[in-house]
């Protein structure tokens, strides 16, 4: 009950803030009769609505998983993080390839086939992302293509 109450209060204060935030958008001469401001004071009363309602009618509290999940799930959010910052320096299949591998590997312990299955997806995805949706994807770091040239 308590983590609901708490994530109630904190879904009402964000509420109040992104509608107070709201206040201060500008109208321009060819706007709607509603004007910009309607749109997030809504959403923002709907989401302040939804936290209050998590403080009043809180549901029990939920069971947790074991620590051993949480640090797998903590590992996982640092390597998309890292995952996020390494793709523009290092290109495309590199940190796609590690980063497959290391959450294939929290998936199932199996190092070569973490490793066969982060190879696999990093050449597949770049495939299909590069030559079937025509993304501008670099396979690997620029500086490895300026020295070429």
């Amino acid at each position: 009950m308590l983590s609901d109450r708490l994530f109630g209060l904190v879904a009402v204060l964000v509420a109040l803030a992104y509608m107070a935030s709201a206040t201060q958008v500008q109208t321009s001469f060819l706007s709607d009769p509603v004007g910009p401001k309607a749109f997030p004071m809504l959403v923002g009363a709907v989401a302040a609505l939804c936290g209050l309602y998590m403080i009043v009618r809180p549901d029990d509290d939920p069971d947790w998983p074991p620590g051993r999940t949480l640090l797998a799930l903590l590992v996982c959010i640092i390597v998309l993080i890292s995952y996020a910052y390494a793709l523009k320096p290092l290109g495309f299949l590199i940190p796609t390839a590690i980063t497959a591998a290391i959450l294939s590997y929290q998936i199932s312990p199996r190092a070569l086939q973490a490793i066969l299955t982060g190879i696999a997806l990093s050449v597949g995805l770049f495939i299909l992302f590069k030559y079937a949706l025509g993304l501008g994807l670099f396979p690997f770091p620029k500086t490895w293509f300026a020295a070429a040239s």
